[in-house]
């Protein structure tokens, strides 16, 4: 690790880098435009409710229905139950609190003080952390209300006007989904199945053409990293019957199974045969016709089955995938068994938690309260002691910038500080002058609130490098032009939001960077060094004697590899805003695991379609002899992994088996057996394992050369 600068590709140009950054983000993905539109829409009909009847606080009314949407309109309602609950509870906390502590100014300051700690506390420590920071939003929001020199009763009423609002953007918000979800025939759960067996069918098209498919590739290998987690959650939350929720268990399981299988697709070698081409359109026809059946809520059907003597082919793991595909209609028709298919985590009722269980424990909760809790304090002590309330936008910066590394607060405060300057100064202050002069209804600054908002859903539905920029967009101009029942004329708004954000920025600096700053290097380090050791754990297990644990175990460990995955990257990014005496080492290293990352995404993807084998489910079986061989595979590439790991520690290399000649066993292992004469499936099935692990092999010696 040493070297690591001496080796470091030139880096591209920063315009021609951020050029190519902008590009990605911007481009369109399915159900993006959308999404977009429905919180277009929200936002949109929350601004006519509140500027129509005169509703207070209609910028956060209109800003709430705005961000709540989601993908799912089952998501959408469960987020917006816990927000509106979270409502409550925050002005509950505000009203009590008010109610001792607001006769006498020293008790009210303390009291003040105390709750940005425990807001900060509870973010960290909460289980639900939307509900977490919804009350804490609601306490920022309401504190400048009672500091102002006005009769209890007002005060009293603003903060009901305050849930109220909320409240209102919350449910146009859920109003808007399910208008969407009506229009939109058919439940989210369902759609989403389609849209993976969709991308499969675009992929296996790619091979009958001389067009390379990379959209396809894209989507699949996504989808494969993603995997049915999500899927699995809406099925849990969902009001279905108790045997169509099995059905519909099996059913994620095996689509989710078929992703897997084209992911690896990708990076295997595919020349197809005249038989083989034939073979693939029949496929996609099936794939096509369950997907259309799905859809339609109808029972699948098959067109067409391959035989067991027309298994053979020079395509791999397209026997597998026909298998698949074939056990789909059979969930429906009771031949097989849905504990055998499904073979997902456990979906019965979890423990409901208040909070994490190291609440108490950890002082990394109370240390995060502590930075917090200075950080917004000294922004309200600043912005009062010199009387200028319309910068108590630097608290509501303090809460939504902290995060748990001085990169990554870094990158969100920059996010925030240009979404603010677009949004306040470029679409605020320019509308003020050069548009709303001239607009004399609501409907001209409809056409104009409906342009804004536009431009900011598309940034806010782009992956979260980028996201929190569309948001501040709409937060800055919203906050700006939904103050009053009027057009605004005073540039004062915009500024102060502006100046407010500025000190913000500047206290989070000097508290969470200077104080108790922690280095997006070293977490990025540390959580690429975690997912190889989650990534020897999966080598190891699963064992098939206890294949019900071994699959949930696998579960938790595949969803906990791909958020290390994207969290790695995301701290890559915040690497960029870091500066000082370890930044060029910290940059090799970002390059160096940014050339890694791709690997290793691609050997978790194969070691996916391998512990099908390892467990062997119907269509993955192996001999005995052939599956005691992968399991020492398995073992030596878990050992490989865990040698990289703590070479990148540092620490001194354990002894242990090499793994240079573990594939070669394994291959005369599989060559023997195949010299035997086995069924053509059976031979088939070999010759698919055999260059899945090849791949393995490959991708591992690389990665350990290099680290």
């Amino acid at each position: 690790m040493a070297t690591l600068a001496q080796s470091v590709p030139a880096s591209p140009q920063p315009l021609a880098s951020l050029w190519e950054f902008l590009k990605e983000e911007v481009q369109p993905y399915p159900g993006r435009s959308t999404l977009a539109a429905r919180m277009v829409i929200a936002g949109t009909l929350a601004m006519i409710i509140t500027m129509t009847f005169r509703i207070p606080y209609g910028a956060y009314c209109a800003i709430y229905a705005f961000t709540i949407s989601r993908d799912s309109s089952q998501i959408t309602v469960r987020t917006a139950r816990t927000r509106i609950i979270s409502y409550a509870c925050g002005a509950a906390y505000v009203l009590i609190g008010a109610l001792f502590f607001l006769d006498d100014p020293v008790l009210r300051f303390v009291w003040v003080i105390g709750a940005l700690f425990i807001m900060f506390y509870a973010i960290s420590a909460m289980a639900n952390y939307a509900a977490a920071s919804t009350i804490g939003y609601l306490i920022v929001l309401t504190v400048p209300l009672w500091d102002e020199h006005i009769s209890a009763e007002a005060r009293v009423e603003g903060t009901l006007w305050a849930i109220g609002a909320l409240t209102i953007g919350s449910v146009v918000a859920v109003a808007v989904e399910l208008v969407f979800a009506e229009i939109r025939p058919g439940d989210d759960l369902l759609r989403s199945i389609a849209d993976r067996l969709a991308s499969v069918e675009a992929l296996l098209a790619s091979y009958l053409t001389e067009r390379t498919g990379q959209a396809a590739e894209d989507r699949v290998t996504r989808l494969a990293l993603l995997g049915a987690s999500r899927l699995r959650s809406t099925l849990r939350g969902s009001s279905y019957p108790r045997d169509y929720t099995e059905q519909m268990g099996a059913v994620v399981a095996l689509v989710g199974r078929l992703v897997d299988i084209a992911a690896n697709l990708i990076h295997l070698n595919v020349q197809a045969s005249p038989d083989d081409r034939q073979r693939i359109r029949t496929l996609i026809a099936n794939i096509a016709g369950i997907r259309a059946d799905l859809l339609n809520q109808t029972i699948p059907s098959l067109a067409e089955l391959t035989r067991e003597s027309e298994a053979l082919g020079s395509v791999p793991l397209l026997r597998e995938m026909e298998k698949t595909v074939s056990l789909i209609p059979e969930v429906f028709s009771g031949k097989s068994s849905m504990s055998e298919l499904a073979l997902s985590p456990s979906d019965g009722e979890r423990p409901w938690r208040l909070f994490v269980p190291d609440a108490l424990s950890n002082s990394e909760h109370l240390k995060w309260g502590l930075k917090g809790g200075l950080a917004a304090s000294l922004c309200y002590v600043v912005y009062t002691s010199i009387a200028w309330p319309g910068i108590s936008t630097a608290v509501t910066t303090c809460l939504l910038t902290a995060l748990t590394t001085v990169g990554f607060s870094r990158q969100k405060q920059i996010l925030r500080f240009a979404g603010a300057v677009v949004g306040g100064f470029v679409f605020g202050m320019g509308s003020q002058v050069f548009i709303l002069p001239y607009l004399d209804s609501i409907a001209g600054f409809t056409v104009l609130f409906i342009a804004v908002s536009a431009l900011a859903a598309w940034f806010t539905t782009a992956s979260p490098r980028l996201s929190y920029f569309g948001v501040q967009i709409v937060v800055a101009f919203y906050l700006i032009n939904l103050q009053e029942f009027r057009i605004q004329t005073s540039l004062a708004v915009a500024r102060d939001r502006v100046v407010g954000i500025l000190l913000g920025l500047f206290v989070m600096w000097l508290v969470f960077d200077q104080l108790w700053g922690t280095l997006a290097g070293v977490e990025m380090k540390k959580t690429f060094i975690s997912n190889l050791r989650c990534l020897a754990q999966l080598a190891r297990q699963p064992f098939p004697e206890e294949k019900r644990l071994a699959v949930e175990h696998s579960f938790s460990l595949r969803e906990t590899i791909n958020a290390n995955f994207d969290n790695v990257r995301s701290l890559a990014d915040g690497v960029l805003f870091e500066f000082g005496s370890p930044r060029q080492q910290d940059l090799a290293l970002r390059s160096q695991i940014r050339q890694w990352q791709p690997r290793l995404r691609t050997l978790f993807v194969t070691r996916i379609a391998l512990v099908k084998y390892r467990l062997r489910l119907p269509g993955f079986e192996l001999p005995e002899a052939v599956a005691k061989a992968q399991q020492e595979f398995d073992d030596r590439l878990a050992g490989a992994l865990d040698r990289m790991a703590n070479r990148m520690e540092g620490k001194a290399l354990e002894g242990g088996d090499d793994f240079e000649n573990a594939f070669e066993r394994l291959e005369v292992e599989v060559r023997s057996c195949v010299s035997e004469g086995p069924q053509p499936s059976m031979r088939q099935k070999l010759q698919t394992f055999l260059a899945l692990s090849r791949n393995i092999d490959s991708l591992t010696t690389s990665l350990e050369e290099e680290i």
